[in-house]
């Protein structure tokens, strides 16, 4: 894919990205509202992207789903792909208090 239509879709692919991200934010009961901006941050930064690959490619493919396949088949396509490793990288954060020395 060429540069210029990488960009072009990634473009795309993060603002679906974005929708999804807070439609899933709102319907996890264990995300307070409080964190909810937080955790919108986490999902769609290019940290966590750089896990699954280089961001921009990341957003790229997402763009590409949606364009061929629609918006319902981009929210699939990430939520079988991203999801699982995003929830994997939260559930691995060590929580406050949570740290046990070995005795």
């Amino acid at each position: 894919m060429p540069a210029n239509e990488k960009r072009t879709q990634a473009w795309i692919g993060d603002a679906v990205l974005a929708l999804f991200a807070r439609e899933w934010i709102l319907k996890q009961s264990d995300i307070p509202t409080a964190k909810r901006a937080e955790v919108f941050i986490q999902m769609t930064s290019n940290q966590f992207l750089s896990s699954l690959g280089e961001p921009t490619a990341m957003e790229a493919e997402i763009g590409v789903v949606y364009k061929k396949e629609g918006l319902q088949a981009a929210f699939d396509f990430i939520e079988g792909k991203f999801i699982p490793i995003f929830l994997k990288q939260r559930n691995n954060q060590r929580k406050p208090g949570s740290y046990r020395r070995k005795s």
